[in-house]
């Protein structure tokens, strides 16, 4: 009788969530027409009156039109031409005043019944300020391509990372989360890829420090008050060559004058595998065992349910305690958070505690103004192992779960792991889920001090200084009991790796601003240095006795197994100088003009190309501001951009990419001992420069309908010059195979609009639906080059499986073989003899291939609708992207019954009834189209007016992840796109989650 193994644990979860909505929605449902029904008959019984009076605006003047409604009721009026108003309420009642383009106000009614008041123009999004490279802007003077989100508009729920709360929200900004692994952060491209290895990753910037993508990891979620994106390059420029592939700029939140708050910001989620591969269970695959002729030594009768064992349901906590105050001279906020993390595989988690620290102190009659900011980190993570299987399948561990035989045990009669020696690398999931330890460490700690003086005439002077340092140290051991192949041969393996950062950042800037009737300018100069250090090393030992001390204790590991490459240490360092300028010029408020230089010096390049210069400038038209456009309501706003720039990048290259150097490279006898070899490892090229980015930018942003409908509107076109990427060189004269150089060149074209528009705005509603779209076509416009007088005809280049750079074609064009159905006798896998010489060709430059599509989207596109009825809210978010294709390299491996005596494979194998293949053909490629209900958040704000010391709460219900439509096969279409030879290929991911949240929203 067969044991089944598995549990039914996901599908109670969801059960147990979805009643608690359901219950929660009912009770909500029935305290508000409770509420609403005994509103109205508290109306019956008061006496009414007539109240009225007349409404104006800020200068006096009468304002026709405004809504006048009784709060809470249907009942309301408007203002005549005179700005009069008439209406019957009851003494207590509360009249609230809204009109388009000014604040609403509130009147609570008394014995008066005449009322006279005035409305305040609303601060509009023009106003708005936005944080642009080294200062601020209004929206209204903004030149260049950037997108600004606010907290307001953040997605919610248990959010772990910032780029979660802005995904879907900015056009152009492609953000992806590949799997739902605790820890693992989302990747974003700006406009498209830039750069092939130079990297593609923006520059990050938190309260003016400077970083990578893991500076992201130091700021809470719900610290974060705004994030300002730039796109093009007039507006990045002005960062250098660290600003390349875009900018992120993160303000957090900052204590207000004359306020002491306490306040507390949480969430609590479960997570449940949204999707998982149908694979045979124990009874399918033994009938196609019986089939397909398997010998019986493959049965062992189980009837186990792998990848249910292998997984649980998550949990992901978001807890956030801040405190601030301030006086007129002094303001401080401090926070402490909480992120935790329990992952969907089991032995998968993530924690991380964050601790922050801001003060401002104000002197010399406000005239001194000095800033500091403390924040320090600790992550602890218990990662699910990856890179793991057999010789002929290797990915991270879940995926290994539809790998195994349903029929196989997990313990063997002994009580030990089960392990079949008659599979080559055999490996049993759960034991290495439970025996492996993959552990790491990270401390992140940052502080910067900055100080402004105003000088005198106009001048300002500033000084600011960060200092981060990141420490990495992670453990892993792999016991002999893992049944993973080489821990088995070695009788276990252990190894730590450490690797720090130390970054330094220090800039001097001086800015003038002067106003001369209508012309205003603004000038900025900054000098600025950085030194980043980089140090780590790596220890490996095999062979041990016991497996009490995991990776704690290498010397206890055997001498005799000791290899070159078990130890190794590094030391490195890279320092960038720069000089900047930048000059803003405004005339009327109406045409206004951007330009700015900036040289940079890094010491990653070739002797003689060390020095960079990045020019950009950008003009803008507020047509508005025009004569002929006032006295007109239609058209509220209206302006015309147009920006060119050059943008240089050394991401990717390491501090010693234009040396030759020499490694070890293995061993040898001499002397009668045995000595480490050293061989050449890089070619040296003194000529290895900065790779450039030239991108024309036009724009116009617009607001129809009195401001009720706004949108941008950008067209774009960016070449990458100096193309960095290690080409293939002949041997001789190089003593090695390939050289990075600067060759190439890459072309990004878009289109990118963004539309926000009011729908209903009243009293008690307001329907906000807002949306993005953008369009990219990629070009890989030249790989071929010299170096030197060496010709290079570097073309065809794989770039993940099928997919290649292919000279005038998109990056990672599908370079494919085209399915030709299956031989009848044999069932092995045709394919089309194209150029018909008889035989089947599988080299890159094969005349049997053909050219079908791309793995990168062309284009990306987002919904975020919002409604606000009286104290409830509603938003959601809808993304999707489309028009690349995914070799599911999944399903191939899974799909050839050649294979059915060692693995498992899918229930969709028997439709295609192929028992082997030579090749990876189209017959696995896929369209990546989907759309995807991403976020719903319910929420509803007390009226907490009565309550003592609390001045907010709000409690939030959230679901993410909730719905994907897509006709691709696999998990989850959201694949690696981000760049690299792995890019568009389905090898596995740790698996997409679905979650639903409670939040709670506390100020004190």
């Amino acid at each position: 009788m067969k044991k089944k193994i598995g549990t039914g644990r996901r599908f109670n979860t969801i059960q147990r969530v979805f009643l608690f909505l359901l219950v929660l929605g009912f009770t909500v449902n029935g305290l508000y027409a409770k509420e609403e029904h005994e509103k109205e008959a508290e109306y019956v019984l008061q006496e009414s009156a007539t109240y009225s009076g007349a409404v104006n605006d800020e200068m006096g003047e009468p304002l026709p039109g405004v809504t006048v409604m009784i709060k809470g009721t249907q009942t309301g009026t408007i203002t005549s031409v005179d700005g009069t108003f008439s209406l019957e309420a009851a003494p207590g009642n509360v009249l609230v005043f809204s009109f388009i383009g000014f604040e609403k106000k509130e009147v609570v009614l008394g014995s008066d019944t005449s009322i006279e008041l005035s409305l305040d123009p609303e601060v509009t999004s023009l106003d708005e300020v936005v944080v642009v490279g080294y200062g601020v802007s209004k929206k209204m003077d903004l030149t260049g391509a950037t997108s600004n989100i606010t907290s307001e508009d953040f997605n919610q729920g248990a959010v772990t990372n910032p780029l979660e709360q802005i995904a879907g929200r900015a056009a152009g900004v492609n953000i992806t989360q590949t799997g739902s692994e605790p820890g693992a952060n989302p990747t974003v491209r700006i406009r498209g890829i830039t750069s092939l290895i130079g990297g593609n990753d923006p520059l990050i910037v938190v309260d003016g420090i400077q970083g990578n993508m893991d500076l992201l990891n130091q700021v809470p979620p719900s610290e974060i008050e705004s994030v300002d994106i730039l796109k093009d390059a007039s507006a990045t420029a002005i960062y250098g060559s660290r600003g390349a592939p875009g900018v992120i700029i993160v303000t957090t939140k900052k204590a207000k004058e004359g306020q002491s708050v306490v306040e507390y910001s949480g969430s609590m989620s479960v997570d449940v595998i949204a999707n998982q591969l149908e694979m045979f269970d124990a009874n399918q695959w033994e009938e196609q065992a019986e089939q397909w002729g398997v010998p019986y030594s493959a049965w062992h009768g189980s009837d186990t349910d792998w990848y249910d064992i292998l997984t649980q349901t998550g949990t992901t906590q978001n807890h956030t305690l801040s405190i601030g105050g301030g006086t007129e001279d002094f303001s401080y906020r401090a926070s402490m958070a909480a992120i935790l993390q329990e992952g969907v595989v089991i032995n998968s988690k993530n924690d991380q505690y964050i601790g922050r620290i801001q003060a401002t102190q104000k002197a010399l009659d406000d005239r001194l103004k000095i800033s500091v900011n403390l924040s320090n980190s600790i992550t602890q993570k218990d990662g699910s192992p990856q890179s793991v299987g057999r010789a002929d399948f290797t990915s991270n561990l879940i995926t290994n779960a539809y790998l195994a035989r349903p029929t196989d045990p997990v313990f063997a009669s002994d009580g030990s792991y089960f392990y079949d020696a008659n599979v080559f690398q055999y490996m049993n999931p759960y034991a290495v889920a439970q025996e492996v330890i993959n552990e790491e460490e990270i401390k992140n700690q940052f502080a910067s001090f900055r100080t402004d003086l105003e000088l005198f005439g106009g001048f300002n002077i500033g000084w600011f200084g960060s200092w981060r340092k990141v420490s990495r140290s992670a453990g892993y051991y792999a016991p002999a009991s893992s049944t993973l192949a080489f821990p088995m041969d070695e009788k276990g393996v252990a190894n730590v790796n450490s690797n720090n950062t130390d970054e330094k950042l220090m800039d001097i800037s001086l800015t003038y601003e002067k106003d001369i009737d209508k012309h205003s300018f603004k000038v900025l100069g900054v000098y600025e240095w950085q030194k980043q250090t980089y140090q780590g090393h790596f220890a490996q030992a095999k062979g041990f006795i016991n497996d009490l001390t995991t990776y704690n204790a290498l010397q206890l590991g055997s001498v005799d197994s000791f290899k070159p490459g078990d130890i190794s240490s590094y030391k490195n360092d890279r320092k960038l100088i720069s000089f900047l300028g930048r000059i803003n010029y405004s005339f009327a408020d109406k045409y206004l003009f951007t330009a700015s230089v900036r040289q940079d010096g890094s010491s990653v390049f070739g002797e003689d190309h060390k020095w960079g210069t990045f020019p950009s400038a950008s003009l803008a038209w507020r047509v508005t501001e025009e004569s002929f456009l006032q006295n007109q309501d239609f058209i509220s706003n209206l302006k015309l951009r147009a920006g060119y720039g050059v943008t240089g990048n050394q991401q990717g290259l390491y501090p010693q990419n234009s040396m030759q150097l020499v490694s070890e490279s293995g061993t040898l006898f001499f002397n009668g001992g045995l000595i480490t070899n050293f061989a050449v490892t890089q070619n040296s090229n003194s000529d290895l420069r900065w790779e450039t980015r030239y991108q024309t930018n036009l724009g116009v942003d617009f607001g129809l309908f009195g401001g009720n409908l706004n949108g941008t509107l950008d067209v774009f076109s960016a070449t990458t010059e100096n193309l960095l990427f290690d080409y293939t060189v002949p041997q001789p004269p190089y003593p090695y195979g390939s050289i990075k150089a600067n060759v190439g060149s890459l072309k990004n074209e878009g289109v990118e609009l963004s539309l926000d528009a009011r729908v209903i705005n009243t009293s008690d509603v307001t329907l906000t639906l807002g949306g993005n779209v953008s369009l990219l076509r990629n070009e890989v416009e030249k790989l071929s080059g010299s170096i030197s007088g060496v010709e290079l005809n570097t073309d065809y280049v794989p770039w993940g499986t099928n997919a290649y750079l292919i000279e005038g074609k998109p990056i990672g064009t599908y370079y494919i073989l085209e399915n030709d159905g299956k031989d009848p006798e044999t069932n092995e896998e045709l394919v089309v003899d194209r150029n018909n010489d008889g035989e089947i060709d599988q080299g890159n430059r094969s005349e049997d291939r053909y050219i079908n599509g791309s793995s990168l989207p062309k284009y990306t596109f987002a919904f975020t609708p919002v409604l606000k009825y009286k104290n409830f809210d509603f938003s959601m978010v809808w993304r999707g992207a489309g028009g690349n294709k995914i070799f599911n390299r999944i399903r191939r491996d899974f799909s050839l019954f050649e294979k059915l005596g060692k693995r498992n494979l899918l229930e969709s194998a028997v439709d295609k009834g192929l028992f082997t293949s030579k090749y990876a053909s189209d017959l696995w490629l896929e369209d990546g189209d989907f759309l995807r209900f991403e976020n719903l958040t319910i929420g509803y704000t007390f009226d907490t007016e009565k309550w003592r010391h609390i001045s907010n709460v709000r409690l939030s219900v959230t679901g993410r992840n909730l719905a994907l439509f897509t006709d691709y096969s696999g998990v989850d279409p959201e694949v690696n796109v981000s760049g690299g030879n792995v890019s568009g290929v389905d090898s596995g991911i740790y698996p997409r989650t679905r979650s639903f949240a409670v939040g709670l929203n506390v100020s004190f």
